[in-house]
This record gives C-alpha cells, sequence and structure tokens, in this order.
C-alpha cells in the first residue's frame, strides 16, 4: 500500500512541475505551454478521481482537449492569418460569463451533494466550472483571465491541502503568484500594442 502512495505522489509531482511548466510559459504566451498543459492534465485525471474529485477529473480530460485547442488558436489565431493578440474585455462581456458560472456551480453542486460521494461538492463545482470558463478566455488570450484564476487557485489551495495533496496544493500556492506576474506582463503587453496602434 504504502509504494502504491508513493507512486501516486511521485506522479503527482510529475504532473504538478508540468502544470507549473505551462503557466510560466503561458506567462510569456510561448505554444509550448499547451504541451505541458495536455500532459499535465492528463495525468491529473487519475490523481483526482482517486481523490473522489470528480468535477476536478473532467476539468482535466477538458483541460486536455483544450490544450489541443489552445496551441491551434495561438499559432494561428484561429484563421491561419496571424497570431492570436492579447485582448481586453469590459464588464459588461463578464457579466454573462460569471452569472452562467454561478449558476453551473451552484446546480452541478448540488447534484453531487445529492447523487454522489463527492467531498467539497459546490467547491469542486465552482472550481470546474470556473476553470472551464477561464480556460476558454486564456485560448482566446483575454487578459483578465489571470484575475479569474487568482480567486479559483486560492478557493483551490484550501481545497488540495484538506484532501492531502500537499505537491498540488503547494503548486496552486505558487500558481497565486504567477498569475500576479502573468497579469501584470500581460497587461503590459495589451497597453503598449494598444498606445501603438495607428490613429484612425
Amino acid at each position: 500500500m504504502s509504494s502504491w502512495l508513493s507512486a501516486l505522489e511521485s506522479v503527482e509531482g510529475v504532473a504538478a512541475l508540468l502544470a507549473l511548466a505551462y503557466l510560466w510559459l503561458a506567462l510569456y504566451e510561448s505554444l509550448w505551454c499547451w504541451f505541458c498543459a495536455l500532459l499535465s492534465s492528463a495525468l491529473y485525471c487519475g490523481i483526482f478521481w482517486e481523490a473522489r474529485l470528480y468535477m476536478e477529473t473532467l476539468l482535466n480530460a477538458f483541460y486536455a482537449v483544450m490544450a489541443v485547442i489552445g496551441w491551434w488558436q495561438w499559432r494561428s489565431g484561429g484563421s491561419g492569418a496571424q497570431t492570436l493578440q492579447i485582448q481586453s474585455w469590459s464588464w459588461q462581456q463578464h457579466a454573462p460569463c460569471v452569472a452562467a458560472l454561478l449558476l453551473l456551480a451552484a446546480t452541478n453542486g448540488w447534484l453531487l451533494a445529492q447523487f454522489t460521494d463527492a467531498v467539497w461538492p459546490f467547491a469542486d463545482a465552482f472550481i470546474a466550472w470556473g476553470g472551464v470558463l477561464t480556460t476558454w478566455l486564456v485560448v482566446r488570450k483575454v487578459l483578465q483571465n489571470w484575475l479569474y484564476w487568482l480567486l479559483l487557485d486560492a478557493l483551490a489551495v484550501a481545497i488540495y491541502t484538506e484532501r492531502g495533496l500537499y505537491p498540488t496544493a503547494l503548486l496552486y500556492a505558487l500558481y497565486l503568484v504567477l498569475v500576479v506576474a502573468g497579469y501584470l506582463r500581460w497587461r503590459r503587453v495589451y497597453r503598449q500594442r494598444v498606445s501603438e496602434r495607428p490613429a484612425v
């Protein structure tokens, strides 16, 4: 039993390092971030299933698919014409996304609480659906994705610590630092590009 747990912790450590590499590379808009995301997500599917965090298992399956889509979007902008540029959304664009997130998380959390042995059902659902939304924002290079991650990662640290997923909890604690750095860098790049636009 102890050797099985040791192997699981080793897999978790590799998954955490790959996930950390993903965020670091995403900060610098490197296409390699999506390769790291794909491998990390595949490993985390098994890890979260064992921890009975079922929505996070599904979320990581989604992350794996989005890693492929993200690579394509960042490389070609979705059209093959040019690489995708960082964009900023107004609060009016964010409002329906946040409303949908809260509704989905509440509904999904209730279903998990009623019909499964999931732990932290509402928090698990919120992180999962928040991850879906925020990953989509990353794929589209929406600047504010980093602010969504800040909230989600802080909540994840508490949950993963409680479930004994210590390498993953440490990973998400490091994420909090990188998320701030990512937001500041993307904002600087975005503002520089906007200031360089020719006047119409």
